[in-house]
């Protein structure tokens, strides 16, 4: 099989183009990529490149992102609401929010019992989920972009933030499956065709696994 220097480029295009080639009947081999494996681990852009062209994320799924914020964005306040009202519902959830969160200045709830959304910690966190759909569907898809999905991974753990408080991976993963789902409902209650609104809904999972590996690099020893 012939190897070639990996050169990452934003390949949904290509992804599209190879599929449709591939149903001729004359099949043809595709030469093989050389991965830095050390780099990946040490080089987030490197690693946000490989991740986008092995899942087919690009350009074309950045636009579909964006053009999505006029029905997104009028329905963020909710999304969150369903997001916090599933992780409040759960002690294995919820508890991790009894403690002093990075940057809050107010009082802590005194225990579990004593946590509901209202609470003052809550909305601070709450507004931090909001940033994040807006960072989604706002922002430029740039090296900066980059840091904040490896930050957001990070902040999770004791490596950054509130050295005291770091999520089990298990309750990171299925708070990113949730926010896929709740995603989908608002695309698939949308006015958007339904070409588009699948076409957008895979745009978005193929963000989020991304953002999933942004995470789970931060819990791997």
């Amino acid at each position: 099989m012939t190897m070639r220097e990996v050169k990452f480029g934003h390949s949904s295009d290509r992804r599209r183009s190879d599929s449709s080639a591939n149903c001729s009947p004359m099949r043809h081999e595709i030469p093989m990529l050389k991965i830095d494996e050390a780099k990946l681990e040490s080089d987030p852009q490197y690693r946000y490149e490989y991740l986008a062209d092995f899942i087919g994320f690009g350009a074309d799924d950045v636009k579909l992102i964006q053009a999505a914020a006029p029905q997104v964005g009028p329905r963020i306040g909710d999304l969150v609401d369903e997001t916090y009202a599933k992780l409040l519902s759960y002690d294995a959830t919820a508890r991790h929010f009894v403690q002093k969160q990075h940057g809050f200045e107010g009082e802590t709830p005194p225990a579990l019992a004593a946590l509901d959304a209202s609470h003052p910690q809550i909305q601070f966190r709450k507004d931090h989920l909001s940033r994040f759909f807006v960072a989604l569907i706002g922002r430029a898809y740039d090296a900066k972009m980059v840091h904040y999905l490896d930050m957001v991974g990070k902040i999770h753990t004791a490596s950054a933030g509130n050295g005291e408080i770091s999520i089990p991976l298990v309750q990171m993963n299925a708070l990113m499956g949730l926010l896929s789902d709740i995603l989908a409902d608002v695309l698939i209650a949308s006015p958007l065709s339904s070409e588009a609104t699948l076409e957008t809904i895979r745009a978005f999972n193929k963000l989020l696994w991304i953002q999933n590996d942004f995470i789970s690099r931060h819990y791997v020893a």
